[in-house]
């Protein structure tokens, strides 16, 4: 179990370091659209780009069995590095959209080599408690999403050295990986290649459930993430006009992204290995969507109600993110666990796009109060998939067994 600690918080800090890239360029998106006149559309293809390049990568990851035929240590080191060198290409080369979103894209698409295979490292290590592992590994990724908003927050750093530094840590993540990480006892050999293996899944109910409760969440996630600096600034300017700040804007997305998602992943990790995933899940999609609904509500009120409400909101949107990828793991064909979960976040951060897309075009109509209101149909269709799932379980219990320890 020590040794598997030990992997785990080695993973963790990789985490933390090398998923500072996805949101590197979100967090100065300011400075670049007063730089390069991005409108608000413009401004959010420097998001969905990563994401569609993240599609791409899983896409093609998930068809090649390449997370269950190669090392997955190798594959998490090179993808970091790869996503570094990209990132840092950024201020070195980009003037404006026409290199930074094929340079965000070949971000995105490095970093599909970083968390499917994190996750089937992380279970390699543990059965017992697998909920909680996950859950710290997502809660880092959470906490490393958030970084740049702190970096740029805390520092009169240029976007471009915002950037850089994001590389930096990326290059310290893809070094630890390399020469720390091993695999657990519970690594399956590698697996023949299966390329249809993503189809089969989705023929056998419960990894079909547990995915369509993941894809409701995730229409959710990363929009969420994505405006919700924009969100918290025209609610705090509505407030009092001129209350507006970078710092205070930049804190506040750190807190509800890094500090309060990490929080929740780690919380509902220990939750789900107790009560079960489907009803943290479910529990946590249910919170998450009123917070969607009092989004309205709260917007133009006192700052410290805003505040309150989105750390709430940052705690319960991404509470149930590792667990949906942990019951995959515990029912999916054990020789192509990383095949099935790199299927599942592809076809998830595909859906990403879409609400990425529509949030501006949305504020755009009916203002930034009542954008948000239109994520709550993520948990919506979400709660009865993980709810069939629950059923599903109780009928056909996971063919893993939960209780050996780690080593």
């Amino acid at each position: 179990m020590l040794t598997g600690r030990r992997q785990l918080a080695l993973v963790a800090l990789f985490e933390v370091l090398v998923m500072s890239l996805w949101f590197s360029a979100t967090a100065v998106t300011p400075q670049l659209s007063s730089a390069w006149g991005l409108s608000s559309s413009d401004a959010a293809w420097l998001t969905t780009s990563v994401q569609l390049g993240f599609v791409a990568g899983a896409l093609a990851s998930a068809m090649l069995n390449l997370p269950d035929r190669v090392s997955v240590r190798r594959l998490m080191a090179l993808s970091a590095l790869a996503g570094a060198l990209a990132n840092a290409a950024l201020p070195l080369w980009a003037d404006g959209l026409a290199w930074a979103i094929p340079l965000r894209f070949a971000t995105g698409v490095a970093l599909a080599g970083v968390y499917p295979p994190g996750i089937k490292l992380i279970a390699s290590w543990f059965r017992r408690g697998r909920g909680l592992a996950v859950g710290v590994m997502v809660g880092a990724l959470a906490l490393g999403s958030g970084t740049p908003h702190l970096v740029n927050a805390a520092s009169a750093l240029s976007w471009q050295r915002v950037m850089w530094v994001s590389s930096a840590m990326a290059v310290v993540a893809a070094g630890l990986i390399w020469l720390a990480a091993r695999d657990g006892p519970h690594m399956a050999p590698a697996a023949p290649f299966r390329p249809h293996y993503v189809l089969t899944m989705f023929h056998e109910p419960r990894q079909r459930l547990v995915s369509f409760g993941y894809f409701g969440h995730m229409w959710e996630l990363y929009a969420m993430y994505t405006w919700l600096p924009t969100y918290a600034g025209a609610s705090f300017a509505a407030w009092r006009a001129g209350s507006e700040s970078r710092g205070g804007v930049e804190l506040t997305a750190f807190a509800a992204i890094g500090v309060a998602g990490a929080i929740g992943c780690v919380l509902a990790g220990a939750v789900a290995d107790r009560i079960g995933r489907a009803p943290t899940t479910i529990v946590a999609m249910a919170v998450s969507g009123a917070c969607c609904l009092l989004s309205a509500a709260v917007y133009g009120a006192h700052p410290a109600l805003v505040l309150a409400l989105l750390l709430l909101w940052g705690v319960a949107i991404v509470a149930d993110s590792a667990q949906f990828s942990t019951a995959l793991t515990e029912v999916a064909d054990p020789a192509y666990v990383g095949t099935a979960v790199t299927a599942q976040t592809a076809i998830g951060f595909l859906i990403t796009v879409a609400s990425i897309r529509l949030m501006p075009e949305l504020a755009g109509h009916v203002g930034w109060r009542w954008a948000f209101v239109a994520l709550a149909a993520g948990p919506a269709l979400g709660i009865p998939a993980m709810a069939g799932f629950a059923r599903r379980q109780a009928a056909e219990p996971a063919a893993a067994p939960h209780d050996v320890r780690a080593s």
